[in-house]
């Protein structure tokens, strides 16, 4: 079914006259002065200060002694209170987006010579919320090991549990299915098994909101994690530009100019970044064959505060990106033959936002966006299999959150939309019969609608209830009713956290048809295909958040129910993958995050574990299938891996020099290769490294290595892209970072 034109239209027309949303940025932060007796001050100072820019707010107590500020873009920040009669006191919170937490400040009388009082609570977000969240901010971004290249998922990785990559992409709580937000604004793709870069460049980012599991109903329906991301916007800097290079083994550089300034109501940031390796995608033996990959981009961000209730902000990106797909010389079916299969990717996205602050509380954000991706894997016309699979999916649509932060209230309402065009060309030669191409082309739209509210009941106890109404338009019609449900318990005096949720979620499928000769090598190949259908999950999670000493020790277990679940599978040897849907799926496991406040004043340290089990139940339903009587048990999915472990840290030494690591440990996937005993592949420990100093203000200098004792081993041997996967070799590069102003 195609969603036509007059439905988008209605889509839009929804989108710009309705106060509705998906998610946002922005959270929200309010509370109250007392004296020592428990009375309001009124008319003391406040500031809200960001701890990484010169974001600032300010103002004052009202009569009751309360304040409150709207629109406050995640982050970490110092908010402090000043009043004459008063010690000056400060406070260190984080803000989540969504959240709208309520700081108390107990003024002492002021003594003489008497500093400003500091108090840290770390949790007081979190306290409030049912979604299991990690911030990681841009410092960690630059000196954890090899997380600010252009090609890395390191920032997710090391901080996630139970985030990995094998064959070649990203999986978090053994799912593929993840969201990726730019400044709160969803970038849609409801393909899978085609993209292989991230989404967004790590030098770009300013804060990485990610969620894992219990998602609020406003943060959509994609399961297994959902990245949120700050961008970079110029008020972190004044006229400043930043030229960073880096040089290292395999021919490898990752190399960007940036540049960024504000004034009182204008920020701008833009960056140009390009790279090249000839190490890019994990290869199918320990050996390295045609495995180069280059890519270059562009990003941008613009921000206007035309007054005090009206900002307005701009953000775009482009970039293409080139993976050489790497071979077995020794595989007997490309025996005597050199393979020159090749991936190539483009994506642009652009969205622009209107934040209006209505009333105190009471806040719109209005975000029209496009999105634009292609995916192409081809080969030479000489390979053994010539394969040619061009997919290019266009989104057009839309999003507006209305957010009402009022007494005991925290609550959103909303719409969320986009139609899609997908138009993908099919090729195959394998050199015994006639070669075709076969163009195809599909539309589709999908429409949701939710409503959600946090509803603190009493300081210590806040109940979460959210709704989400889904509608579906493309090869298939689906509807989707999802509730969700939490509760938030905070023990007094010990600060605990417990957390309770149970969900419903929908993940539309994608817009893929097989027809015409297409169709007919597949039936040649004794399979068929299957329209594909959504997954559709029930979550069940608990956990509890620990504060100590301003450490934040953060404990969950969860199990997910799924079904149609999500897979790829290929065709023999041959580079079209497919999606296909799995009957059920069960996901469980419990997890574990530790991170530690700057101690010494010197250095942080973070840990991240997570026990997980991946099952698959019945046979394909959806998609490639070859007709296999389904399974009658549970059976192990190819990425489930028991135990995956991060330790890690940094340190800042004299000189201006600093030190930070990161010691991995995988307890091995799960072994599809009925030859090879055992459950699990051999399991691995890596360690990474960075050693890194400042010049002075302009320069400094870092040199990083990873897997350092360059352990290599069998990772994935399921037949996916590329093949089976090794664990990519030691990679020693250097990366200077040259600062000016302007």
């Amino acid at each position: 079914m195609r969603f036509h034109n007059r439905s988008w239209f209605l889509v839009l027309l929804a989108l710009a006259f309705a106060g509705a949303g998906f998610a946002t940025v922005f959270g929200t932060v309010r509370g109250i002065v007392h004296d020592p007796q428990h009375r309001p001050v009124s008319g003391a100072d406040i500031v809200l200060k960001s701890k990484t820019s010169d974001y600032v707010q300010s103002t004052k107590t009202d009569v009751e002694g309360q304040f409150h500020f709207d629109a406050v873009p995640l982050g970490q920040y110092t908010l402090s209170v000043s009043d004459a009669s008063f010690a000056a006191a400060e406070q260190m919170l984080t803000v989540l987006s969504g959240t709208a937490p309520v700081v108390h400040f107990e003024l002492r009388v002021a003594a003489q010579n008497e500093t400003v009082t500091v108090s840290a609570d770390a949790g007081v977000a979190q306290a409030e919320s049912m979604t299991t969240t990690s911030l990681v901010e841009r410092e960690d971004i630059q000196k954890t090991p090899g997380a600010s290249l252009a090609n890395s998922l390191t920032m997710i990785t090391n901080y996630v549990p139970g985030a990995y990559i094998t064959h070649d992409q990203l999986h978090v709580r053994g799912g593929h299915q993840v969201s990726w937000l730019l400044d709160g604004v969803p970038i849609p793709n409801t393909n899978i098994a085609s993209n292989l870069g991230p989404q967004i460049d790590p030098k770009d980012i300013d804060v990485l909101e990610i969620q894992r599991g219990s998602y609020a109903a406003d943060f959509g329906d994609r399961t297994y994690g959902v990245f949120n991301v700050a961008p970079r916007t110029g008020f972190e800097r004044n006229n400043q530009a930043e030229l960073t290079s880096s040089f290292g083994n395999f021919f490898q550089t990752d190399n960007q100019f940036n540049l960024g300034g504000h004034t009182e109501k204008f920020a701008y940031y833009g960056s140009v970044t390009g790279y090249r390796s000839n190490l890019g995608l994990q290869t199918p033996t320990s050996a390295v064959i045609h495995d180069a990959d280059n890519g270059y981009g562009g990003f941008g961000s613009l921000i206007y505060n035309l007054d005090s209730k009206d900002q307005l902000r701009f953000v775009a990106q482009v970039r293409r990106d080139f993976y050489q797909v790497p071979f077995d010389p020794n595989d007997p079916n490309t025996a005597g033959t050199f393979q020159h299969d090749a991936n190539r990717e483009s994506d642009a996205f652009a969205t622009f936002s209107w934040v209006r602050t209505l009333n105190p509380g009471l806040v719109l954000t209005v975000s029209p966006f496009f999105h634009r991706n292609r995916a192409a894997y081809e080969s030479s016309a000489f390979d053994t299999l010539a394969t040619t699979d061009d997919r290019t999916s266009k989104y057009e649509g839309g999003q507006a959150t209305l957010a009402w932060v009022r007494g005991r209230n925290n609550a959103r309402v909303g719409l969320y939309g986009f139609a899609q065009q997908d138009d993908q060309l099919f090729g195959f030669d394998d050199h015994t019969a006639a070669p075709f191409s076969t163009p195809a082309s599909g539309s589709g739209g999908l429409l949701a609608a939710f409503l959600e509210d946090q509803f603190r009941v009493a300081s210590w106890l806040t109940v979460n209830a959210g709704l989400r109404q889904t509608h579906f338009s493309g090869g298939v019609v689906e509807n989707s009713t999802a509730p969700r449900t939490g509760i938030s318990l905070r023990v007094p005096k010990l600060h605990w956290t417990f957390r309770g949720f149970y969900g419903q979620f929908y993940q539309a499928p994608p817009l893929l048809t097989v027809t015409g000769p297409l169709l007919q090598f597949v039936s040649n190949a004794n399979l068929a295909f299957i329209p594909l259908h959504g997954e559709r999950d029930e979550e069940a999670q608990v956990g509890v958040t620990i504060p100590v000493r301003s450490w934040v020790l953060d404990v969950d277990t969860f199990q997910t129910r799924a079904r149609n679940y999500f897979d790829h599978s290929c065709i023999n040897s041959s580079g079209f993958c497919f999606p296909v849907t799995i009957d059920k799926a069960l996901i469980r496991g419990w997890e574990l995050t530790l991170r530690s406040p700057r101690l010494w004043q010197r250095g942080q340290f973070y840990l991240t574990y997570s026990n997980q089990i991946a099952q698959g139940f019945g046979g394909v339903n959806g998609g490639l299938t070859d007709f296999s009587p389904p399974q009658g048990e549970f059976f192990l999915l190819d990425h489930d891996q028991r135990h995956t472990l991060h330790l890690g840290g940094n340190y800042n030494l004299p000189w201006h020099a600093y030190a930070s690591t990161d010691v991995y440990y995988a307890s091995g996937f799960s072994n599809s290769d009925p030859n090879i005993p055992g459950d699990h592949l051999s399991a691995h420990t890596t360690f990474d490294a960075t050693l890194g100093k400042e010049f002075g203000e302009r320069f400094s200098l870092s040199v990083t290595g990873v897997n350092v004792a360059n352990r290599r081993v069998l990772l994935d041997n399921s037949q996916t892209f590329g093949g089976t996967h090794f664990l990519n070799p030691r990679t020693i590069y250097a990366q200077l970072r040259w600062r000016f102003h302007y």
